[in-house]
């Protein structure tokens, strides 16, 4: 239904509101089915280090990482990156950009701990890379995402 304001502008369904939301249902879409593919990416990355033998045991516990703890890690840390981007795209003029630097500056930091965490070099330089798979998933859509809502 539409009605008519003061000015004689009609004013239907397809308002501000309703496209801003759709926005971002869009990039919350979007951004599920990355953390979808970040999930299975790591997780079979992580299967292949453990099939060459990698053993992924840090030594402040003396405990193996469990794949599903790369799964679970991965979903947590995708969806936080989620949140991030509808945040900036609901109050940044710039989302993209900002979402980038920010992801880009947030995955730097997690290199940090696998790199202090004493394990051996196989282990470390597969948590490492294991840090970059679901970026490299993650970063570059929700930020086509960001693009594509703010053109």
């Amino acid at each position: 239904m539409t009605s008519m304001n003061d000015n004689g502008v009609v004013a239907g369904p397809e308002s501000g509101r309703t496209s801003a939301s759709h926005r971002f249902r869009r990039l919350a879409g979007t951004g599920f089915l990355a953390t979808l593919a970040a999930i299975v990416a790591t997780t079979l990355v992580a299967a292949s280090a453990q099939a060459v033998g990698v053993d992924f045991e840090v030594p402040d516990g003396g405990e193996t990482i469990p794949l599903s703890g790369f799964a679970v890690v991965t979903g947590f840390f995708s969806v936080v990156g989620v949140v991030i981007a509808v945040a900036l795209l609901r109050w940044s003029a710039r989302p993209a950009e900002r979402f980038v630097w920010t992801a880009v500056a947030l995955t730097a930091i997690s290199l940090v701990p696998p790199l202090l965490s004493g394990a051996d070099t196989a282990t470390t330089t597969a948590l490492v890379g294991l840090h970059l798979v679901p970026a490299t998933v993650m970063i570059p859509t929700l930020a086509r995402s960001l693009r594509a809502r703010t053109d």
